[in-house]
């Protein structure tokens, strides 16, 4: 049951959808005989109010059927406040002020779109409702509810039945709450951040999949001829993010000069984000356009000038390399599930398409380029990251290099 707020003849009304018995989805209006000018903060109320009553009633049905086994839990709404018109204060519910930050950020211009898609995803899917249960207000959010929270996170299964939360995903969430308490402390709502002692679990060192050589030559003859396998070539030679490759314009390939440039993004958490920018400074970079690769883009290109005559006015004229026949730029989603079902049916081990560039860091590594070198051709701003994901692999470099040292003094 959810429900929301409409403006009628200058009156507020509450409109609540719901299911009925028979699985058919209806609504049904409420007059809250409130007039629109200067009501909506008590039309709110009157919302969450309904939302609260009816859903009682709703429970109480359902408990009374004696047939019934197993009491459901009730069903959580959440009315998101109106951020715009909100002033926060010490008594101002935590939840709320979530909502606030997430706004503020937005509106300052502070973090990139993707960042602010994938904050709201975290607040919203995981510490929201929680908050919203527990009713508290920020002046009483203190490290011993944060610390229980986290804890219950920690021992809690996913939402998606899959197990529990890995520690780089409380992680993430310890990054939401404590942004947004830092927050409430520079607007002197609260004297002190309780978030910066709280205790959660050490993230695992990330692991790297990857195809060696040999196994990315037999993925390059299995999807021979697929409409994505001039993506997946220029992924590996270049050891790509999925929002870079997406984002490689005609302005990105200099076939004169033999230069590819990462100037471009396109990626998505909850809807499609295209920017004029990298993830960072590092990820801008350069790469010599290779034989190989100079040919790939060469073929695109004449390709897309025939689909452009063959489509006519139906042609979706834009500037991106890897596009369907009638323009339409590859969407995200297509592309790691396009990529995962080629390895189904090729009956190629399974690895997720950004650990195509994995492939690439390993392939470099293993054949004697030093982290420092992987860093700048994969576009780490640290070094350290890359250690943390590659350092195991650096291997048969510190071999030679020991080998050398052995050779000097025995």
């Amino acid at each position: 049951m959810t429900g929301s707020l409409q403006k009628k003849y200058n009156k507020y009304y509450i409109v609540v959808s719901f299911t009925d018995e028979n699985g058919k989805k209806k609504q049904k209006w409420y007059s809250t005989g409130l007039d629109v000018k200067g009501n909506k903060r008590r039309a709110q109320q009157l919302l969450h109010d309904k939302l609260t009553e009816l859903n009682g009633k709703q429970q109480t049905a359902k408990a009374g059927k004696k047939k019934q086994k197993v009491v459901e839990k009730p069903v959580r709404e959440i009315v998101k406040p109106v951020v715009e018109e909100l002033i926060p204060g010490p008594d101002t519910l935590f939840c709320d002020y979530i909502y606030y930050w997430l706004n503020l950020i937005e509106a300052r211009k502070r973090v990139d779109p993707i960042t602010i898609q994938g904050y709201t995803l975290i607040a919203e899917k995981y510490i929201i409702p929680y908050f919203y249960d527990l009713h508290i207000k920020l002046v009483d959010v203190n490290k011993k509810v944060l610390q229980r929270f986290f804890d219950d996170k920690a021992n809690a299964e996913r939402l998606d039945g899959k197990g529990k939360y890995s520690a780089s995903s409380i992680k993430r969430m310890k990054n939401v709450v404590n942004q947004t308490l830092k927050e409430a402390v520079k607007e002197d709502l609260i004297p002190a951040n309780p978030c910066t002692d709280v205790e959660i679990p050490k993230p695992e060192p990330p692991t790297a999949n990857y195809y060696n050589a040999e196994q990315l030559r037999a993925l390059f003859s299995a999807i021979e001829g697929d409409i994505m396998e001039p993506l997946i070539r220029i992924t590996a030679l270049y050891g790509l993010r999925r929002s870079e490759v997406l984002g490689i314009k005609w302005d990105s390939i200099d076939f004169k000069g033999k230069r590819l440039s990462i100037l471009h993004t396109v990626a998505k958490v909850s809807t499609v984000v295209e920017k004029d920018k990298t993830k960072n400074r590092s990820s801008r970079r350069s790469f010599p356009l290779s034989d190989e690769a100079c040919t790939i883009f060469q073929e695109l290109k004449t390709k897309e000038k025939e689909n452009s005559k063959l489509f006519g006015k139906e042609y979706i004229e834009n500037d991106y390399v890897f596009k369907w026949p009638n323009g339409k730029p590859f969407s995200p989603d297509f592309v790691s599930d396009h990529f995962r079902m080629l390895l189904r049916v090729n009956g190629l081990p399974h690895i997720r398409f950004h650990e195509l560039r994995h492939s690439c860091a390993s392939l470099l590594l293993n054949n004697g380029s030093t982290l420092k070198d992987v860093q700048e051709y994969l576009g780490h701003s640290n070094i350290k990251t890359t250690a943390d994901i590659y350092g195991h692999l650096d291997m048969s470099r510190k071999g030679e290099l020991s080998n050398l040292i052995i050779e000097k003094i025995f």
